[in-house]
């Protein structure tokens, strides 16, 4: 088993955490923000939204990191944390959302910006906006695997499903961009 420094970090901070370190849970915070916090973008697409739902997993991770059993487990269990509060926060604005939508239509049409930094080049740009048009699963899906370098089987169990549906999923979802730039370029 090939494990890296930072999840060997993440199991030592776990356990002193769970001893009752406030440091060492600061520590952990630190180290897993930024991750938890774009896989939180990713789903709930507003940042604002994503500090509040940050705040609410942070939360429900200091509740809960004392019955962890597994500190190796941790990454998978923090990711369907993300989640589930994610998928809650959804159905608690589906109904906002719904008169948001009406009453921004205007604002909606304006949203993807067409402006690109002047250091990026064309097919990064291209391929960001395809990234963009994706549905939001599929976006997840490559920032676990690319973004946060999980693996298949890390994400299948995040995901709660077979380690063999994920790679079909990651093909299609790669094909799927290729075909839209391909598309793009013609």
């Amino acid at each position: 088993m090939n494990r890296d420094s930072r999840q060997v970090l993440t199991e030592w901070l776990v356990l002193s955490a769970q001893g009752g370190s406030e440091a060492a849970f600061k520590d952990l915070h630190d180290l897993w923000r930024a991750d938890l916090r774009r896989l939180v973008l990713t789903r709930v697409e507003r940042p604002e939204a994503a500090d509040e739902v940050s705040t609410d997993i942070w939360l429900a991770i200091a509740r809960g990191l004392p019955r962890l059993d597994d500190p190796a487990c941790f990454p998978r269990w923090a990711f369907r944390i993300v989640e589930r509060r994610c998928t809650d926060w959804i159905r608690q604005r589906d109904l906002v959302r719904r008169r948001e939508k009406a009453a921004s239509a205007e604002a909606d049409a304006l949203a993807p910006s067409s402006s690109q930094p002047a250091e990026e080049s064309d097919d990064v740009f291209q391929l960001r906006v395809a990234v963009a048009a994706l549905p939001v699963d599929d976006r997840k899906l490559l920032h676990l695997f690319y973004d946060l370098g999980r693996t298949v089987s890390e994400i299948a169990e995040s995901f709660g499903i077979p380690a063999g549906t994920v790679k079909s999923r990651l093909f299609s979802v790669r094909e799927s961009l290729k075909q839209i730039l391909e598309r793009k370029r013609t």
